[in-house]
């Protein structure tokens, strides 16, 4: 079986305003989707100088509307308010499994910039 490898959301870099900022990459194609049976998926993403969380959400509507979107993975990447030499620079590999339809990726941040978030299953 061949494995399907998509970036999810591509370079963005937070604005340097003192709020927060959210961006959500486009729908790709689940497991669920292609009718696989083993739901393996593999998401990797890149931040440099990154304060914020990093969400894979899935849904398993073959049409979804936002309502359908849940999370599947979360991981926050807390720093001090007062030490900038705290924001973190990582790539992150990470493993969920599910018959999702579609998934995409959600990144809430205050600082910094998400390199690509890829998906791979």
């Amino acid at each position: 079986m061949s494995s399907n490898s998509k970036i999810i959301l591509s370079q963005h870099t937070h604005s340097g305003s003192i709020l927060s900022e959210a961006i959500v990459g486009e729908k790709e194609k689940g497991d669920g989707f292609y009718g696989r049976s083993d739901g393996i998926h593999t998401v990797q993403y890149s931040v440099t100088e990154f304060e914020g969380t990093v969400i894979i959400e899935a849904t398993l509507a073959t049409e979804p509307v936002e309502a359908d979107w849940f999370p599947v993975y979360q991981q926050s990447h807390p720093t001090d308010d007062e030490d900038d030499d705290d924001l973190i620079t990582i790539t992150k590999i990470t493993n969920f499994t599910g018959n999702y339809v579609w998934v995409r990726a959600k990144v809430v941040y205050f600082e910094g910039t998400v390199n690509r978030v890829l998906l791979n299953h």
